[in-house]
């Protein structure tokens, strides 16, 4: 059988799936990988994502031989920092999307272009997390790193790319999170390079999600076992993935997004203003703009409240599964602000933090967990709030999809009901491989082969309680003036 090799190279793990030509699943592999802190700073190794895609790849080999994969594709974390050498190695450590290093380089982008005409060029507002200011900031602190670096690639995937094939490749989907990316014609914008002081031979080559970029190198055939010669194809940002993977085709459907930091997406014909938070990123469907509203703060959250409540330094899921069934809508009173590492929505602030508010000696554990992921819940629905458009279709991929009380919780919040996809850790990576079949010639566009998959979608319905929306709709207007009480805190 014929198959498509495709990756997700993500914030916390690489997955690997093999997907046969008709959309099914043939295998599917993952390898956790770490993340560096250094204060408010987040970087990881790109050289353990390579190494995990390799590791993976010879894995899947033993279920599918190399000879039946027609093409690899990839979808990938967007808005880092990946500067690469000559020998497309890594100069430094990748700068992650959550790191929001470059906020006084954005303030000079805003100074010299002004926010209005970046927002018109870009279709989103310029802050110290994309990538054009992160690179003014490696300038402005690491020359040495500058003048050595080749390219600088803007999602994860493009390493493994560039690694397979040689050739330095971004996708029009993840490099409109560049804050270098003219939305309408797809090309990097010279006036926004020039006002930031970086050379345009320094960014990648960008492609549509299709197209192929380069084939398998006889190098990068030996350490990655695929034939020299297969071909690679640019593949698409990871909240592309999601989107196509969650069957987003039209204006009202929403898809909402529990990873480790999440988002909540619509698609349109065109970019919406980004006043308030919205990004707008070039969809792989020619002529489509997915509108989305980002969050720091989503699986993680999640995480961090099973390891607080777990008796070893590992997260106890089973134990805070049982927390969220005892706990009651409301949190008997606490409410809690869950930007846990700084947050770009429902507001812009790399300094805040988590909170905890209303807690009484009669506080209990399951009312401290259950507040965290309400805070989300509230966040997603301040996002949804901001794109406008009413919802008639709302889904919920990544891990939170699997978590039934929280997903019942966001349905009693929104008051509308919920999609969630519990075979979410592949659905991605099989909708992505769409992207090489149509390069490939086999399926003439995205929606026939994205809705193939909807018979084989593993979905829960979840009902929204009209007495607990009510409840929650008063305790929503009193959740969004907190932040606005405690933000002089934080600057303190």
């Amino acid at each position: 059988m014929r198959c498509i090799a495709t990756f997700d190279i993500g914030t916390t793990a690489v997955k690997a799936v093999l997907v046969g030509y008709d959309g099914q699943l043939l295998a599917s592999l993952s390898r956790d990988i770490p993340t560096l802190f250094d204060g408010d700073r987040k970087e990881q190794e790109p050289r353990v994502w390579w190494q995990a895609f390799c590791d993976l790849s010879r894995e899947m080999r033993e279920q599918c031989p190399t000879d039946t994969v027609t093409g690899i594709v990839m979808s990938g974390q967007m808005q880092d920092v990946i500067p690469v050498d000559e020998r497309l190695q890594p100069v430094c450590p990748a700068i992650l999307y959550s790191d929001g290093r470059g906020e006084a380089e954005a303030q000079v982008l805003r100074d010299a272009l002004g926010e209005e005409k970046i927002q018109d060029i870009t279709g989103n507002h310029c802050d110290g997390s994309l990538s054009l200011p992160k690179i003014m900031w490696l300038k402005k602190h690491r020359p040495d790193w500058y003048e050595k670096t080749k390219c600088f690639l803007i999602s994860s995937k493009d390493y493994v790319i560039a690694q397979l094939t040689g050739v330095c490749a971004g996708d029009y989907t993840a490099c409109s999170t560049a804050c270098a990316m003219d939305i309408r014609s797809k090309a990097w914008n010279r006036e926004l390079l020039a006002a930031a002081g970086v050379a345009e031979e320094k960014m990648p080559q960008l492609f549509a999600s299709h197209e192929q970029v380069g084939t398998v190198s006889q190098q990068t055939s030996m350490a990655s076992g695929y034939l020299p010669g297969t071909p690679v194809y640019a593949g698409v940002g990871d909240a592309g993935a999601t989107t196509l993977a969650s069957g987003i085709m039209r204006e009202g459907q929403y898809n909402i997004n529990l990873g480790t930091s999440g988002w909540v997406a619509t698609v349109s014909e065109n970019a919406l203003s980004s006043e308030g938070g919205i990004f707008n990123l070039a969809a792989m469907p020619k002529g489509k703009v997915i509108n989305v509203v980002p969050f720091l703060n989503a699986g993680n959250v999640h995480r961090w409240v099973c390891r607080l409540f777990s008796e070893t330094e590992e997260p106890d899921y089973g134990r805070v599964q049982t927390l969220l069934e005892r706990s009651v809508p409301g949190s008997d009173g606490v409410f809690a602000l869950p930007y846990l590492v700084g947050e770009r929505f429902p507001v812009l602030d790399a300094a805040v933090r988590g909170s905890f508010m209303g807690i009484t000696p009669e506080t209990r554990k399951e009312d401290l967990a259950r507040a965290m992921l309400e805070g989300v819940a509230y966040s997603i629905r301040q996002g949804i709030e901001t794109i406008g458009e009413k919802p008639t279709d709302i889904s919920v991929i990544g891990g939170g999809g699997r978590v039934g009380p929280w997903c019942q919780m966001l349905s009693d919040v929104l008051g509308m009901r919920l999609t969630a996809y519990s075979n979410a850790d592949t659905l991605p990576a099989r909708a992505i491989a769409a992207a090489a079949l149509i390069g490939e010639g086999v399926a003439p566009d995205y929606r026939e082969f994205v809705e193939g998959l909807q018979t084989d979608r593993q979905a829960k319905n979840y009902l929204p309680d009209p007495e607990t929306h009510a409840f929650y709709d008063r305790q929503y207007r009193r959740y969004t003036g907190l932040y606005g009480a405690l933000k002089t805190w934080y600057r303190q």
